[in-house]
């Protein structure tokens, strides 16, 4: 859907021409990247972002504004405003190409090839968590068991998690995604209240982290797990049928 303001932009020519960063305030309204409101231009609309492909086509004509969002740490773009002639035109076309028999070949290829990837990866990771928990023989049952509950949680597409990024190697994210599922099914951290102080929740993470560690020696030195066993716990509900 377009979203059109309607005004001009309140004190500058040309503006129309210029490809700009702007960020959004209360109510939707639109700030330059020195402080300044802005209004988009007569005819111009507002595209999402999400159609890469649209997108592209838009901004390759050089009029747009470009809209981002903090969050986190990070800048994300909520999309752009353009011609509104431009955004239709670029629809259009990408649309025209999407429904020909050449592109619908090229897009299943191109996810057949994704889901073998997927596969491969999560196969990969899978193993490299079996080999960071290294459990004892008497319990390899819970070790694949709690490498898979942690595979099917942490490597789909999307989920945000250690397991998902390529900055470092596979072992390392295995190890972080452990220690990560180990805090949020085997320690109460979820109901903890934690001070709104600098490098606290850091310091309750680094903790729960030094638990995790002693409960996985435990498993790894083959000793029998008490009745109270917050990971076997964990496990058993990991492997519950849903609804139960």
């Amino acid at each position: 859907m377009f979203l059109n303001h309607g005004n001009s932009c309140p004190d500058t020519t040309g503006m129309e021409q210029d490809q700009k960063i702007v960020k959004t305030g209360l109510h939707g309204i639109l700030i330059s990247e020195d402080g300044k409101k802005l209004s988009p231009p007569d005819g111009w609309a507002f595209l999402p972002a999400g159609d890469a492909g649209i997108t592209r086509k838009v901004t390759a004509k050089g009029i747009f504004w470009r809209v981002q969002a903090r969050m986190g740490r990070r800048l994300i773009s909520k999309g752009i405003w353009a011609p509104e002639e431009t955004i239709v035109l670029a629809r259009q076309e990408a649309e025209a190409v999407r429904a020909t028999e050449s592109y619908q070949k090229k897009l299943a290829g191109d996810r057949l090839r994704r889901n073998k990837k997927q596969a491969e990866y999560e196969k990969d990771f899978c193993l490299a968590v079996r080999t960071f928990l290294a459990f004892a023989p008497r319990h390899q049952e819970s070790e694949k068991e709690m490498a898979e509950a942690i595979t099917v949680h942490a490597v789909p597409v999307g989920s945000g998690t250690v397991a998902r990024t390529t900055m470092i190697p596979v072992e390392e994210r295995a190890a972080k995604a452990v220690i990560a599922w180990m805090r949020h099914q085997t320690t109460a951290y979820e109901s903890m209240h934690i001070p709104r102080i600098k490098g606290k929740r850091r310091e309750v993470r680094r903790m729960l982290a030094s638990r995790s560690v002693e409960l996985l020696k435990a498993y790894r030195d083959g000793l029998e797990p008490s009745p109270g066993c917050p990971l076997k716990k964990a496990l058993e509900k990991s492997s519950r049928p849903a609804g139960l």
